[in-house]
C-alpha cells in the first residue's frame, strides 16, 4: 500500500495554486508553484510507491507500451477538480512521472488578459498559426483560449489531435472532436493524411514533432483550413528558421514558398515570476505575417523579420523584449526577472541604462 495517496497530492496542488506535481524515488513529492519546486511534507517514496501510484492510472495496453517504450504520455481526471497530463519516464532505473494540471474551466482570451490581436488571430479564415516557446510556458492553456473564442463565436467545425487530449472542449456554436493519438489514431501524420476528408474548418495539432508532421501540417493549412500547431522555439525567427531546417536542403527552397504563403502568424511566450513570487505571468512575442515578412521568409532573409517587428505595432506585433520592459514598468515583474526572460540582454540593459 502506497504510503500516499495520487488524488490527495493532485488536490494539495490545486489548492496551493501549483502547476506540476514531480513523482521520483527516494524523494518526497515535489510540487513546483509560481515557477519554484518545493518539496512537500510526505514520506518519502521508495519504487514500490512509485509503481503503485503510477501503474494504478493504467490500463494494461498503457502498461504494456510503457514498458516497451519507456516514455508514455497520458491524461488523468478527478471529478470536479482538475485534469492532469502525465509523463510516465524512467531515471536511474526508477520510474517516474510529472503530473501538470489543466484546469476543467477553459478561459478565454478576454479572460486571461491577453493582448486584443489574439481575438483577431483566432478570427483568421485560413492559413497556420503557430504557438512556440519552451516546455511548461503556456502554449496549451494558450491554444485552448483561442479555440474556445472560436467555439463561442463562430460556427465552425474544429478537429484537434493531440497526444495526450489535455483540454476538454464542449460544443458551443463550433462542434469540436477532438482526436487522442494512440488512442483514436496511430499518430499524427496519420491523422493529418486524412483529416481533410473529414471537413474540418479549424485543425489544431498538438505539436510538430518530425519532417512528415511538418509537412503535412503546412500542406492542410495550404488547402484553405486555418491550422493551429506548436513548436519549442524562442522566437519568430527561430521558429522559421527551425521549420525550413528539418527538411533537406533539396526541399528547403519549396518549404520557404509554402511557408511564406501559409504562416499567418508566429506567438511565442513564456512565463515570469510576478513581483515577490505572487503567481505567474505570460510574457509574449507576436508576429504577424505581412508582404514584407513574406518576402523575407521567401528570400532566405529572416533576419530582417525583426526590424518588420520593430515597425509593426500598428497591427499587433511587439517583441518579447519590448513586452517584459512593459511588464517590469507596469510594476509586474522586477528588473531581473525580466532580464532572465529576455532574448537580447545585453541590449536590454543598454536601453535601460541610458
Amino acid at each position: 500500500m502506497a504510503k500516499v495517496d495520487l488524488d490527495v497530492l493532485l488536490e494539495e496542488l490545486v489548492l496551493r495554486e501549483g502547476s506540476d506535481l514531480h513523482l521520483r524515488y527516494g524523494e518526497p513529492p515535489i510540487i513546483r508553484i509560481a515557477g519554484k519546486l518545493e518539496k512537500m511534507e510526505q514520506p518519502v517514496l521508495d519504487d514500490d510507491d512509485l509503481e503503485e501510484l503510477i501503474y494504478g492510472l493504467m490500463a494494461p495496453v498503457q502498461k504494456k507500451k510503457f514498458a516497451a517504450q519507456l516514455e508514455f504520455d497520458m491524461a488523468y481526471e478527478i471529478s470536479g477538480v482538475a485534469r492532469f497530463r502525465i509523463n510516465c519516464f524512467k531515471q536511474m532505473n526508477h520510474i517516474g512521472a510529472v503530473m501538470r494540471i489543466i484546469p476543467l474551466k477553459i478561459q478565454t482570451i478576454d479572460e486571461w488578459g491577453f493582448p486584443p490581436v489574439f481575438n483577431r488571430i483566432a478570427e483568421l479564415p485560413r492559413g497556420l498559426v503557430l504557438v512556440t516557446g519552451p516546455t511548461g510556458s503556456g502554449k496549451s492553456t494558450t491554444l485552448a483560449a483561442m479555440i474556445e473564442h472560436i467555439n463561442q463565436t463562430q460556427k465552425k467545425h474544429i478537429i484537434t489531435l493531440e497526444d495526450p487530449i489535455e483540454f476538454l472542449h464542449r460544443d458551443k456554436n463550433s462542434i469540436i472532436e477532438q482526436r487522442e493519438i494512440g488512442i483514436d489514431t496511430k499518430s499524427y501524420a496519420e491523422a493529418l493524411r486524412r483529416v481533410v476528408r473529414q471537413n474540418p474548418d479549424i485543425i489544431l495539432v498538438g505539436e510538430m514533432r518530425d519532417l512528415e508532421t511538418m509537412a503535412q501540417t503546412i500542406t492542410a493549412a495550404e488547402t484553405g483550413h486555418l491550422v493551429f500547431s506548436t513548436l519549442h522555439t524562442i522566437d519568430a525567427v527561430q521558429t522559421i528558421d527551425r521549420i525550413i531546417d528539418v527538411f533537406p536542403p533539396s526541399q528547403q527552397q519549396q518549404i520557404r514558398l509554402q511557408l511564406s504563403t501559409t504562416l499567418q502568424a508566429v506567438v511565442t511566450e513564456t512565463l515570469v515570476r510576478n513581483k515577490e513570487g505572487a503567481g505567474r505571468t505570460a510574457a509574449f512575442e507576436i508576429m504577424i505575417c505581412t508582404p514584407a515578412i513574406r518576402s523575407a521568409i521567401r528570400d532566405t532573409k529572416t533576419y530582417q523579420i525583426y526590424t518588420s517587428m520593430q515597425t509593426g505595432q500598428r497591427l499587433g506585433m511587439i517583441q518579447m523584449d519590448r513586452y517584459l520592459k512593459d511588464l517590469y514598468q507596469q510594476g509586474v515583474i522586477d528588473y531581473e526577472e525580466a532580464l532572465a526572460h529576455c532574448n537580447h540582454p545585453d541590449e536590454f540593459q543598454v536601453e535601460f541604462d541610458q
